[in-house]
């Protein structure tokens, strides 16, 4: 297989895994403290990896050109603003739909990638990515009744926020790899470098944030310290397999391989949890396989 399907797997393990941490977090800190801890106890990682990495593929240190700051900047920003409106869109009636819509991310990537960047898919890759969307649908466990849903305008302004938070990380992912491309440089480091810079920058914008909001949420981080460094690690090692993926595959491509995380996600909670997988959600494993089955061997 080839090395983005690897990168790629290993992001959506992980991302599976650590949101699980993630929730167990939540109810000890507040929703922007869990957020930066993802990016704080990532952080020492991440720099150890760049460091590891540039000494394994004997790869100099390259130049943080323009396109590059430009790019990743933006992509700092598009990614705390796509978790906004994620975070906001849990305030209205039906969030489950707005949340479900922000799942929607991949065919995002697709759409927005073809018309901002173009990364074209072929006709395979399209119907790969929109079954697969269906797919997690139905594992999601969501129900539209959209007759309910517009005559509450509580519920469109949900909406409008989960499908705005689908965007706003579509359009990071796609930067992530404007970024690491601009660099011109081995692109497992460019990757490396484009991750440490993210994530530092994104570390001192929460760190701001979390102090001038509730210092307090500090020494709370340090008492449940394990926990914290569980979610850092987790939250590193996806974010190696995203941004790497990103850097040798379109972008699209990647996030459609990437849906088999509501497969594992699953798979996870019936074997800790116990709960029965009902007909509906094996339809829609049945379809997130199929869609990277068609991924892989005919688009």
């Amino acid at each position: 297989m080839e090395i983005w399907i690897y990168f790629t797997l290993l992001a959506a393990t992980m991302q599976a895994v650590r949101t699980a941490g993630q929730k167990q977090l939540s109810g000890k800190l507040n929703s922007m403290a869990t957020t930066g801890v993802r990016y704080f106890f990532a952080l020492p990682f991440a720099w150890g990896y760049l460091w590891w990495l540039l000494d394994f593929r004997e790869v100099a240190v390259p130049a943080l050109n323009n396109d590059f700051l430009q790019y990743a900047l933006i992509a700092c920003v598009m990614q705390i603003w796509g978790t906004a409106c994620l975070v906001a869109a849990f305030r209205y009636r039906n969030f489950a739909v707005a949340t479900s819509l922000a799942k929607t991310e991949a065919i995002q990537v697709a759409i927005v990638g073809a018309l901002l960047f173009g990364a074209t898919l072929s006709g395979l890759g399209w119907f790969s990515v929109v079954v697969g969307v269906v797919g997690v649908f139905l594992v999601s466990k969501v129900k539209f009744n959209l007759r309910d849903l517009l005559a509450d305008s509580q519920s469109l302004i949900g909406m409008g926020y989960g499908l705005a938070a689908g965007l706003g990380l579509a359009i990071t992912t796609l930067l992530i790899r404007q970024s690491s491309l601009a660099l011109n440089t081995d692109l497992m480091v460019s990757a490396a470098v484009t991750l440490v810079f993210m994530i530092t920058v994104q570390s001192l914008i929460s760190f701001i944030y979390v102090y001038l909001q509730d210092k307090s949420q500090f020494p709370v981080m340090f008492k449940h310290w394990r926990l914290c460094l569980f979610v850092g690690i987790t939250s590193v090692l996806g974010s190696i397999g995203w941004f790497t993926a990103a850097s040798y595959q379109n972008a699209a491509y990647v996030k459609a391989l990437g849906q088999v995380e509501f497969f594992i996600t699953l798979a996870l909670t019936y074997r800790v949890f116990k709960e029965t997988i009902t007909l509906k959600e094996y339809l829609g494993m049945f379809l997130i396989v199929l869609s990277v089955v068609i991924l892989l061997l005919w688009s």
